[in-house]
């Protein structure tokens, strides 16, 4: 049985709390992993692959132990510790956003105008 946690929104729409268990067939690969998911809980369709290409969503990212698997090929094989349940594979939504300056209003902006 392979383990697999999902983001707090994608839990939300597939309707499940905690880690997710599939059967999966030996090799267990990532693309494996996947069609099983998509499979169990059809309304995950499209939030982690794109239908038309089959490509990963931009902001989702796959990780088995320490292994970020999100920009491998889906035939890779899992880590054994994955592969045997003994570790999650984790799908996790990215954050986007760069680290510049913050953005600050014009001295004055929040105050509104005395009439």
């Amino acid at each position: 049985m392979i383990r697999v946690t999902l983001p707090y929104h994608l839990r939300n729409l597939a309707r499940v709390e905690g880690e997710v268990t599939l059967s999966v067939a030996a090799p267990a690969t990532l693309g494996a992993v996947l069609d099983a998911l998509e499979a169990r809980y059809p309304v995950l369709r499209g939030t982690l692959r794109d239908h038309a290409t089959g490509a990963r969503r931009p902001l989702i990212r796959f990780f088995a132990g320490e292994d970020d698997l999100s920009s491998e090929p889906w035939e890779v094989p899992l880590p054994p510790a994955v592969a045997a349940g003994e570790e999650p594979l984790r799908i996790v939504g990215a954050i986007a956003g760069g680290a510049g300056r913050p953005i600050r209003s014009p001295r004055g902006a929040s105050r509104r105008r005395r009439r």
